[in-house]
């Protein structure tokens, strides 16, 4: 993954997104990997109120949105927005 294919985007304007059903990535072990990241996020959120930038994509680009995690559900992300990312579409979730 390279970053700087990740176009900036605010938080604000996520409700805009449409996500398409497909995994971006492939190998379980990428897949695995995530879900770790997503576990670790949610606790430090938690913990000390932490902003990440969650690398993700959606129906147009890559995009890269710096929040904080308020829950973890099986299918979704949920931003301190109130707004879900659905978790097949991150790519990598980094302090």
């Amino acid at each position: 993954m390279i970053v700087s294919d990740f176009e900036r985007i605010e938080k604000e304007k996520m409700e805009q997104l449409k996500f398409p059903k497909r995994d971006v990535l492939k190998s379980a072990r990428d897949i695995e990997d995530r879900s770790s990241e997503l576990s670790r996020a949610l606790v430090e959120a938690r913990q000390n109120n932490a902003r990440l930038k969650i690398y993700f994509e959606d129906e147009k680009s890559r995009k890269v949105v710096e929040t904080s995690i308020w829950g973890l559900t099986n299918k979704q992300v949920i931003l301190d927005s109130h707004v879900g990312i659905p978790i097949s579409r991150i790519h990598s979730v980094k302090p």
